[in-house]
This record gives structure tokens, sequence and C-alpha cells, in this order.
């Protein structure tokens, strides 16, 4: 059903409460956004993943604050009634408190976007503090952080032993006491989200991080079939690759096969201008002739 409301922080928070769940899938343009709308999806995060599935980066790190601005602002014109998440990129608040603050900013008044989402390490706890008093709703990203590959060595799950759950459990107490509005936690197994949602009271989003979470979110070209490679925790939604290539390979075949244009796809001109045509053609051919 589509989206008769508009949908806010409250809706996660209620989810929370009264333990449902609420869906979220990445978007990074107009056409899709609107279709999500349509189709009744209540969130929807402008990933810095768009670096992978829409520039074609190996990673996100190249993505600039700039190119998120724009999809983020054609998203919210695309879905008005989505609660919207917009991502900080890497390198748009890393460099000092004044830095994040300004970025962030920007962020908000050029996209009208709901809340910021941010990859949060204990060093980021003035900053969360600093946001939450300005009245901005901030998303902490814990687990596996894609802006921290290269010191991760790789993208890799997180929270395995109990010494690196306990990490994420405290970081996330501390995030939710610095005035965190969300947890969100990737590629951890369930027992952490467990943990996290035991000891705190903000709710929690999922990205592969088991089925307690209040919300879960995953990048809908994976869900879709357009990556050559998809996360365990993705589910199959569709297959839109296949149809697209046959759409593709059929649009082709028709144009060098002549099929396309056909009569039914050109526009008419009257007779008589036809007639008016051929005539100025036939006297500049005159005037050209030597």
């Amino acid at each position: 059903m589509p989206l008769k409301e508009k949908i806010t922080l409250t809706h996660l928070r209620n989810a929370r409460r009264d333990n449902t769940k609420l869906p979220i899938l990445t978007c990074y343009d107009f056409s899709t956004a609107r279709l999500m709308q349509e189709a009744g999806v209540p969130a929807i995060l402008v990933g810095d993943s768009a670096s992978n599935v829409i520039l074609g980066h190996d990673t996100t790190l190249p993505i600039s604050l700039d190119f998120l601005i724009d999809i983020t602002a054609a998203v919210r014109r695309g879905a008005p009634l989505a609660l919207l998440i917009g991502d900080m990129p890497f390198g748009s608040y890393q460099a000092s408190s004044e830095q994040a603050l300004l970025n962030t900013f920007r962020m908000i008044k050029s996209t009208n976007c709901d809340a910021v989402k941010f990859e949060a390490t204990d060093e980021h706890a003035p900053l969360v503090r600093a946001l939450s008093a300005a009245g901005v709703a901030v998303v902490c990203h814990l687990g596996l952080r894609p802006q921290a590959v290269n010191a991760l060595g790789g993208y890799r799950s997180q929270g395995k032993t109990a010494d690196e759950a306990k990490k994420i459990v405290a970081l996330s107490l501390l995030m939710e006491q610095s005035g965190a509005a969300a947890i969100l936690l990737e590629a951890v197994p369930p027992e952490v989200a467990n943990a996290v949602i035991e000891v705190c009271s903000v709710p929690v989003i999922g990205c592969g991080a088991g089925p307690a979470c209040h919300a879960s979110v995953i990048v809908t070209h994976d869900g879709l079939g357009l990556t050559k490679n998809q996360p365990r925790f993705v589910p199959a939604l569709a297959d839109i690759a296949t149809p697209l290539r046959e759409a593709f390979a059929r649009y082709v075949s028709d144009l060098t096969s002549g099929k396309y244009p056909a009569p039914q796809h050109n526009y008419t001109m009257p007779a008589e201008e036809q007639t008016k045509l051929r005539a100025w053609l036939s006297n500049v051919a005159r005037a050209s002739r030597p």
C-alpha cells in the first residue's frame, strides 16, 4: 500500500516499543524513490553504498558529499513521505568537529532529510552530543564500518568474539548516552544485536544483524540481483538483471534489424505541410546546381 502519512523517527521508536519491524531500503534516484513510496516502503537510506552500485568504485571511500547531497535531495523529491536518512561520506566528518557540524547541517538543509548516519567510534561521542544538542537525529553505524575497510583489512563481519561483542555493546551505549537517535549494526551475529537491544533503549537497525532488530536495511541493488556478489544476509527479492539484459538486447536487435522505429513511433506532418517542404527542397536543389 502507498504511504499515506509522513513517516518520522516516532515510527521507528514505536517499532521498538511495539515489537514491530520497520523496513528500510537504500535508494539513490528520484524515479526509484517514487516507486518505493508507492509500494509503501516507510524508510529510505541514501547510503554511501552509491559509491559501489552507482559509481562503480570498489569501496565507499571515493564518493563525495556533494554527490550524496544531490541524490539525497532527489530521493526526497521522489518520496516526500518516507523517513529519509542521509549518509555522511568518508572525509566529511573526520577532520574536526567544526567540519562535521557544518557538513551535517548542509546535508540536512540541502536535502530535507530526517536523520543523518555516520560510522562512529568512541572519539565521535562529542560530535554526537553536539549534533543532538542542535536537534539533529543521528544514526550511529557500528559493527562492520565500510569506511574503515582499509584499517579492518577487508569487509569482515564483526563481534564474533566475546571481547569484540563487548566493545560494540559498550560503544552502542556510549552513543546512546551521547544522544544518538538510533544504532545501526552491520554484519554482526544476532547475539550482538540482542545484547545491544538489552542494554540500550534507542531503536536498533540491523544490516545483517539478526531478527531482533527493530528495523532492517539492505542495499536495494543487492536484493534485486543487480550486483555480482550479494552479502549472505540479503534476501533475493527479485532478479531484475535478467529482464534488463533482455530488454537492452531487444532494443539493439529491433534497431539494427529495422524493426524500430516503426510507423507508430513517428510524428505526423500534415499533407499540405509535406507539399510545402518538398517544394522548398526542390527549389534549394535547383539553386545549388552549378
